[in-house]
């Protein structure tokens, strides 16, 4: 990718697909889309204990996703982290 692309993809607002819109964030147990593919895991402590963070990525718009697994916290799950 050029300097230029990569600056004006910097400077342009994000625009997500339509799968990806109708992905419902912060909500744990909502479904992701089929063009999302895994690009590994990580675990976080928490206040309750351990929680496993899933970074996706679209395969159509290039979204970088995150889904956090954390069963004491039901506003976890999906959130947009970049590019």
């Amino acid at each position: 990718m050029s300097k230029e692309l990569a600056r004006q993809r910097e400077l342009n607002p994000m625009e997500l697909c339509e799968p990806c819109k109708g992905i419902q964030r912060n909500w744990r147990r909502a479904p992701g889309h089929a063009e999302l593919v895994q690009r590994g895991n990580r675990k976080e402590e928490r206040e309750t204990g351990t929680v496993t963070i899933t970074r996706y990525q679209c395969d159509r718009c290039g979204t970088a996703w995150e889904y956090e697994n954390d069963k004491n916290n039901q506003q976890a799950g999906w959130s947009v982290v970049g590019r």
